[in-house]
């Protein structure tokens, strides 16, 4: 799977946060963010995201 064909949720299992969890307690947030990277490459999400990934990391942190 390309960069460009990674969905959201993916993207999130990536980055070590659990998709559910985190569209369950922040859908706001969630789906803002899902907007956005459905609109620019993974690369630039993480580049405008990039000192608010680790805090919703450490609050829905995927179990492994």
């Amino acid at each position: 799977m390309s960069s460009e064909e990674l969905s959201f949720e993916a993207y999130c299992r990536k980055k070590k946060i659990d998709p559910d969890l985190f569209l369950q307690s922040d859908p706001e947030r969630f789906r803002e963010w899902k907007t956005i990277f459905e609109q620019v490459h993974p690369d630039s999400f993480t580049e405008q995201k990039k000192f608010l990934i680790n805090p919703i990391r450490k609050k829905y942190l995927l179990k492994s």
